[in-house]
């Protein structure tokens, strides 16, 4: 549940931060003022919250529309948009509310420049929550530079756990596949691959959109910034490719698997094949002698039927000696 500032619609929290990385709850015209100031402030929004626009629009004046309208938009992709002043910028975070998917990647909305943070979410998300908490332990950002740096160093950090646990996942369905395959297991299969497709299709785009951040020459991105924002990029690029490893892998265990399924299906089809051609001629000859008519051999000798019996089973050895030669079995 997102708690909102009382009084304030749409504001779930709202900071000035001192340079010192340590953050000062604001209420009420206290929010408007510090937008006003030159001193950095930082204001959350719910953007499930209608107030979230009219207090947008009343207090940020000076931004266009398409700013306003990204920080709001229903559906999001990461992407950066670069202004004189300052920066739009959207980035995703994995889902680990309760009861959640985490594929069910949550976006986070900014405004970014020199004096000011303006993020907007629709569903809590542990990276803000992070740096909320830092801020009132005094061990927060320092600038704008510091919370970008370190919001999306929590984004990445967050997503490890994640994607270690899907490798894992992979790994044990690898070995029960090896061991003993199950047409069952496809399901599981197909789980980490929609996962692993879904998680890709939001943490690529943020590769290019922390890309472009590390070579912004935006005023308050210093070069230490950019270094801690290069780590994140190696970051992202390592997720990007554990993904793929992991999408191929599972794509392999899959094919494993429909051809383990196959070979049993075939010895099981050729075991029966050999039986139906043991007892093909048995059927032949016992339906031949089965016929009611005259002139039968052995009607009226009391051996006939262990008679036959026998030649059966010489029959029988006979045709197995020859699947053997034959390399039938």
């Amino acid at each position: 549940m997102l708690t909102r500032m009382q009084n304030d619609p749409g504001i779930i929290h709202a900071y000035t931060i001192d340079g010192g990385g340590e953050g000062k709850s604001l209420q009420g015209n206290d929010v408007s003022k510090a937008i006003k100031d030159d001193a950095l402030s930082w204001v959350h929004l719910d953007v499930n919250d209608t107030g979230s626009r009219e207090w947008l629009e009343q207090e940020l004046t000076y931004l266009d529309n398409i700013i306003i309208d990204a920080l709001l938009a229903g559906e999001t992709r990461p992407r950066i948009l670069e202004f004189e002043d300052g920066v739009l910028l959207i980035l995703r975070g994995v889902n680990l509310n309760e009861n959640a998917q985490a594929e069910d990647m949550i976006s986070v909305r900014l405004w970014i420049d020199q004096h000011r943070i303006i993020s907007t979410q629709r569903r809590p998300l542990k990276a803000t929550k992070d740096i909320q908490e830092r801020l009132i332990a005094g061990k927060g950002p320092k600038n704008s530079g510091d919370f970008i740096a370190m919001l999306s160093t929590r984004l990445f950090e967050r997503m490890e756990p994640v994607f270690s646990e899907l490798d894992e996942r992979l790994d044990d369905v690898e070995e029960r596949v090896m061991e003993d395959p199950d047409a069952k297991e496809r399901q599981e299969i197909t789980s980490i691959r929609k996962q692993t497709i879904m998680f890709r299709r939001y943490i690529a785009p943020q590769r290019d959109v922390i890309a472009h951040l590390r070579t912004s020459e935006q005023p308050w991105l210093d070069q230490r910034h950019k270094r801690r924002l290069q780590e994140s990029l190696d970051q992202v690029v390592r997720y990007i490719e554990d993904l793929d490893t992991i999408r191929e892998r599972a794509q392999i265990v899959k094919d494993e698997l429909t051809n383990a399924l196959a070979d049993r299906m075939n010895k099981n089809m050729y075991v029966l094949s050999v039986i139906a051609a043991i007892f093909l001629p048995l059927g032949f000859f016992t339906g031949l002698m089965g016929i009611n008519i005259g002139g039968m051999p052995g009607v009226d000798n009391a051996n006939a039927f262990w008679i036959f019996s026998g030649m059966l089973v010489v029959v029988v050895t006979l045709q197995t000696l020859l699947f053997k030669k034959l390399k039938w079995f």
